[in-house]
């Protein structure tokens, strides 16, 4: 086992735990740009992507819906994000657009700006941050 990481085992008993949630302490960084700074951990950019690529397609420790609701409605009542977590009228439109078929992490130890593959779009507070790979306007606000 490496020291980069936790016994595989281990994590996938954890994910498959009602009560875990899934969240990353990586910061906010870009490929190119202003936002690409330093040598960041490679969960900075491709956490949510390896929980549904790695965790849910090929290993099946989740299903595609339970990945989901981890990563944003449990997420968000854990951290008390009012207003966040599901799609409904009166909450923020954060949204990812995705193809479950090839959503996967790219980014490495040795090149954490990387992309994940097979996300289109990222959609927040109802503007478009991220898409086909071009950074959009700030609505993180």
């Amino acid at each position: 086992m490496s020291s980069r990481r936790l016994c595989e085992t281990n994590v996938e008993r954890f994910l498959a735990d009602p009560v875990c949630t899934v969240c990353s302490d990586g910061g906010a960084v870009s490929i190119s740009g202003p936002g690409r700074v330093g040598h960041p951990h490679p969960r900075s950019l491709g956490t949510f992507a390896r929980i549904l690529g790695h965790y849910v397609r090929e290993r099946r420790v989740l299903t595609l819906p339970q990945a989901i609701h981890k990563m944003s409605a449990q997420t968000a009542a854990r951290m008390r994000l009012p207003g966040r977590g599901r799609i409904a009228t009166g909450y923020m439109a954060d949204v990812v657009v995705f193809n479950p078929s090839t959503v996967q992490d790219r980014a490495t130890f040795a090149d954490p700006f990387q992309y994940a593959e097979g996300v289109s779009a990222v959609i927040v507070n109802g503007g478009i941050a991220l898409r086909d790979g071009q950074r959009g306007p700030r609505t993180g606000r």
